[in-house]
């Protein structure tokens, strides 16, 4: 069984100044992350391993996320930042099925598009917000269309 732990990034900055990817994430942003990790906790999820874009908004909250549930540093695609429901895909079907459970931590649209591409499940899926979704298979290359079951979503403004 695969598990598949979608995660948007925290709330960042809009304030001139930065590039995109350089946006850091405000307080508000990091604040979320202590309470989406501490909702982790409290429901027992547990990933094996965190990857990421490698923007720092992303960057910032996956090392909250590692930092907070006891996991390495997350390892960084380029492919996650601002990609398309077809380039994320392709990135989860390539992840190292030495992990059973895999936390992907990355931008909207592209998050919302992949939930409901997996799971056939439609959530507003605000910054930080946690979608987890279980999968019937034995390799990432074998997730499809509405093969996953969405069995945990939360949101920070929950």
């Amino acid at each position: 069984m695969k598990k598949l732990l979608l995660i948007r990034h925290a709330k960042a900055t809009h304030d001139t100044g930065y590039t995109d990817f350089e946006r850091p994430l405000t307080a508000k942003g990091l604040a979320q992350c202590d309470v989406m990790v501490n909702r982790l906790v409290a429901n027992d999820i547990q990933p094996e391993h965190i990857v990421s874009s490698p923007a720092l908004r992303t960057v910032t909250t996956a090392d909250a996320f590692a930092k907070g549930l006891g996991l390495p540093t997350a390892t960084y695609y380029h492919e996650i930042y601002d990609a398309s429901e077809s380039a994320l895909l392709n990135v989860v079907y390539h992840l190292d099925n030495q992990y059973d459970f895999i936390a992907l931590v990355g931008h909207n649209p592209g998050i919302s598009q992949v939930l409901y591409y997996l799971s056939g499940e439609y959530r507003e899926v605000t910054t930080c917000a946690l979608a987890l979704i279980e999968f019937d298979a034995e390799s990432w290359a074998e997730l499809s269309e509405n093969t996953g079951t969405l069995t945990y979503f939360d949101s920070p403004k929950d």
